[in-house]
């Protein structure tokens, strides 16, 4: 039996992305990255929403090395990437879009998600503020991840929704070379 986490990078103010959507503030330095690779080891299966998707579907082919190189943590990533169970919550992709791994959601539901996570052999990641959204204020989640970058977007899309209120302890805190944090929590018994 699986159990269900949240991993989102963040401001300092609280945003996944900018009033813009940007997010490229965000990128994680090489330390960062590094242990993003190492943390997938427990990951069996993620849950993420139609943008999401599409953005990490990057990590499905190395790109053409006259344009970018990717070297071995990206490798390693990549092939850890490929080898998760992937299902895709939206209403407006199609099946045509997807590639072999990816299960279509049209509307995930809680049950839905209780189920894959009961059904992993591991950790199941829900990737994203909005698609996470819904299992957060059900108290589904056991682990929250937060990369607290040091910036402050001023606005955006937050990490957390708004009417949740949850007691948390801390499990785990580092602090990355680029000034970065993470922050590991659990829901308070």
């Amino acid at each position: 039996m699986g159990t269900l986490s949240y991993t989102a990078t963040v401001s300092i103010d609280g945003y996944a992305a900018d009033a813009d959507g940007d997010f490229n503030w965000s990128a994680p330095g090489d330390d960062v990255f590094r242990f993003h690779v190492e943390r997938m080891d427990a990951v069996s299966a993620e849950i993420l929403g139609r943008r999401t998707y599409r953005l990490m579907r990057y990590w499905e082919a190395e790109p053409d090395p006259a344009e970018e190189v990717w070297g071995d943590d990206e490798r390693e990533f990549a092939r850890r990437w490929c080898e998760l169970e992937l299902v895709v919550a939206s209403s407006t992709l199609g099946e045509d879009e997807l590639g072999s791994r990816a299960r279509l959601v049209r509307d995930l539901q809680l049950d839905e998600i209780r189920g894959i996570a009961d059904a992993a052999p591991g950790e199941v990641e829900i990737f994203g503020p909005t698609t996470a959204a819904p299992a957060i204020r059900a108290g589904l989640v056991r682990d929250y991840r937060f990369f607290v970058v040091p910036m402050m977007v001023g606005g955006g899309l937050q990490a957390i929704p708004n009417d949740v209120r949850q007691g948390l302890q801390l499990v785990e805190q580092r602090v990355f070379d680029n000034g970065t944090v993470l922050l590991h929590y659990r829901p308070r018994e």
